[in-house]
């Protein structure tokens, strides 16, 4: 049941660049022809949610440092069966910052396929997999206390935007982080969907 609400989710899902649309192809294949990918029983790949969270006026977004990958980072985590995604999305970002995002888009904003590396989480090593990434977009106030999430994040900040690819170490990710700011910046600009009041 709750695979079947993401693999529909995903379906409808419009892909906005080639990335999404391969990302998308690949991601339904891998549904298809799988098991165990809405959970982390699946070791090869599963699915995970993210939340792109920008200020009121788009200019700023809510970044964590990240302890695994050492570099700021957006927040999300790990389905781990739940198919609603923007619950896990929301849940992830307020356990990560401290703040209360809401949703300025109801449905995925982004999708994509990440490849994460080697590493060792809690005493275990995990082996290198892929996260079958759905993103939403987020808005918080910059008045909220912020606050780290020591066992996941060293740290939490707005950051500007075109200050991004000095902050972010990963080279994969400052891409991923560009698409995001153009396509908040042509929503609030009218080109796509109406930002949410």
């Amino acid at each position: 049941m709750m695979e079947r609400r993401v693999r529909q989710l995903v379906a409808e899902y419009v892909p906005q660049c080639e990335q999404e649309q391969r990302d998308k192809a690949q991601m339904l294949a891998f549904f298809q022809r799988e098991t165990g990918w809405l959970t982390r029983e699946n070791a090869l790949a599963h699915v995970t949610a993210s939340g792109w969270i920008l200020d009121p006026a788009g200019k700023r977004a809510l970044m964590v440092y990240h302890n695994i990958y050492r570099s700021w980072s957006w927040t999300g985590g790990h389905a781990d069966g739940e198919g609603d995604l923007l619950s896990v999305a929301l849940r992830e970002a307020q356990e990560e910052t401290g703040v209360r995002p809401r949703p300025v888009l109801e449905r995925p904003f982004s999708l994509e396929t990440l490849c994460v590396e080697g590493h060792v989480k809690r005493g275990r090593f995990v082996s290198p997999h892929l996260h079958l990434n759905v993103t939403y977009l987020l808005e918080a106030d910059p008045a909220e206390e912020i606050r780290i999430k020591p066992d996941e994040n060293a740290g939490v900040k707005w950051i500007l935007a075109e200050e991004l690819d000095a902050q972010v170490r990963e080279e994969a990710m400052r891409g991923v982080y560009r698409k995001l700011m153009q396509r908040a910046r042509e929503i609030r600009a009218g080109k796509g969907e109406a930002w949410a009041q």
